[in-house]
């Protein structure tokens, strides 16, 4: 087995080595035509840097070629399947604007888009490129709406939006749990807003009503009452949406009690009009 595995070994490399050698004969002819077509057959068979290699050394020398087209629109292609998906971007975009007339360019413009999307990182990180990446989408649906890529568009518009609610919903939950009462009160406002249907509001409508008692406990006796009220108003808008949530106990406990200090102020008004 040991001398067995050691053939395969030394196969492995000797392949490896007429290929290597091989490439840099390419590399070294002096005829465009003679990478171009090295360049081809290595992406035919998805040997994506070695292609890019080739394609870069002759894309400045071919431009206004007829084979220029077709390399520059592969050349994005190399930077995608080696996952390189920021370069692929660009140079499928770039294309889309030397080549507007080509007919890969809705192709490009759709790859252009999707490697975008698949730049967009995890929920828990920055999502700049994510918003990069919805706005390259609508766009491509927007001038391609019959497109053959338009339902892949979709769904990885759907999928981005998604993302963008969790990170909302996490951003929010993060103030709560900083006790950033009034920034949390904010997030929950506009999170409610932004994605009206999320199946977050629930739970984030409960502790915008559990956020603005604790906020209203440490607030200065000037702005208590009007903090109570606002627990009241938050408990009887999520009794109306949610009547029969998960929270609807615990809501009632900071209800009861914001009813009860409520109730002191009013005795307390009453007895020094």
């Amino acid at each position: 087995m040991r001398r067995l595995s050691g053939n395969i070994l030394l196969i492995l490399l000797l392949v490896a080595s007429v290929a290597c050698t091989k490439f840099r004969k390419i590399q070294k002819s002096g005829d465009w035509k003679v990478k171009y077509a090295a360049a081809l057959d290595y992406y035919e068979n998805k040997d994506y840097f070695r292609s890019n290699t080739l394609l870069e050394e002759i894309l400045p020398i071919i431009r206004g070629t007829e084979e220029a087209e077709y390399a520059n629109f592969i050349y994005g292609y190399t930077f995608y399947y080696q996952k390189q998906f920021i370069l692929s971007a660009h140079y499928f975009k770039l294309f889309t604007e030397i080549y507007a007339r080509s007919e890969y360019v809705e192709e490009a413009a759709y790859m252009a888009a999707n490697s975008l999307y698949m730049q967009s990182p995890q929920a828990s990180l920055d999502q700049t490129s994510t918003y990069e990446a919805l706005t390259s989408l609508q766009n491509f649906l927007n001038k391609y709406p019959y497109s053959e890529y338009a339902d892949e568009a979709d769904q990885h518009i759907n999928t981005l939006q998604v993302k963008l609610e969790k990170k909302a919903y996490e951003n929010a939950k993060l103030y709560h749990q900083l006790r950033r009462y009034k920034a949390a009160l904010i997030a929950f406002d506009n999170f409610q807003y932004d994605y009206p249907d999320s199946k977050y509001n629930e739970e984030l409508a409960f502790l915008g009503i559990e956020t603005a008692h604790e906020l209203a406990g440490v607030s200065i006796k000037s702005k208590q009452e009007e903090r109570y009220k606002k627990v009241v108003e938050l408990y009887q808008k999520f009794i109306d949406k949610f009547p029969n949530s998960k929270f609807l106990k615990e809501a009632e406990e900071y209800y009861g009690d914001s009813i009860e200090q409520l109730t002191i102020f009013a005795d307390q008004n009453n007895q020094n009009p």
